[in-house]
């Protein structure tokens, strides 16, 4: 049912190949559009935490729940939940399961 695409990257102008195998991914999941970036585009621009509008993420200052240590979290807390730094929400989500 799907074939390989070529597309190019809007960010670098590189084509790239979109799979069939990832536009079944894309199908399964109800996404309506091909991706524009190329996979190493999309990678760079997680990594530099930028959101949608190409600005850095807020992040919040806050103590931690677990072991007192200050953390940031790209939430706002609202303080009728716990606040986790990573490391004490990984110990929290493996005692879970």
């Amino acid at each position: 049912m799907f074939q390989d695409k070529t597309l190019t990257c809007r960010e670098c102008g590189n084509e790239f190949v979109f799979t069939a195998s990832e536009q079944q991914f894309y199908a399964d999941k109800g996404f309506q559009n091909e991706p524009s970036r190329c996979p190493s585009c999309r990678a760079a621009r997680r990594a530099a935490g930028q959101n949608r509008t190409g600005e850095p993420r807020q992040m919040y200052d806050v103590i931690c729940d677990g072991c007192g240590r200050p953390t940031q979290v790209p939430f706002q807390p609202r303080g009728d939940r716990p606040v986790y730094c990573r490391e004490c929400f990984e110990q929290q989500k493996a005692n879970r399961y």
